[in-house]
């Protein structure tokens, strides 16, 4: 009897944390591969925000995508001036900054957030084109 309610403590323990660590996430936001990220960037108006830092970008970026340095003192203001009303996807070099950035999205009011699985490194591992960054 004992070893059944230290088990299923247990297994109720395992399930919270695991609850826990899914909550991080935010809800709403939908993972995609770089097939279904091009995909999107063809079919619909969706804004695409590369948040690495200036050293990253240089190797350079996914066409069209407008960059706004994780790191930025400024960058939860900039966040502020993108298009709510519109589709986003984001992504960094690996995938953590852009989950973080796609929970800062979604609690600042987006509605439709995409974060690209892998990142940059998943975007070259699937082969897709990169753009060099124009000099301004």
């Amino acid at each position: 009897m004992i070893r059944l309610s230290i088990s299923s403590s247990l297994v109720i323990l395992l399930v919270m944390l695991v609850t826990a660590c899914q909550s991080g996430k935010a809800q709403g936001v939908r993972q995609v591969n770089g097939e279904e990220l091009k995909s999107l960037l063809q079919e619909e108006e969706v804004q695409l925000l590369d948040v690495r830092t200036p050293e990253e970008v240089a190797f350079g970026v996914i066409e069209g995508a407008l960059v706004i340095d994780f790191y930025d003192p400024e960058f939860d203001s900039k966040l502020e001036e993108l298009n709510k009303d519109q589709p986003i996807a984001v992504y960094c070099a690996a995938g953590g900054r852009s989950a973080k950035t796609a929970n800062k999205l979604k609690e600042t009011g987006f509605n439709v957030i995409y974060d690209l699985k892998g990142g940059m490194r998943g975007w070259i591992a699937e082969g897709r084109p990169v753009s060099k960054v124009k000099q301004r």
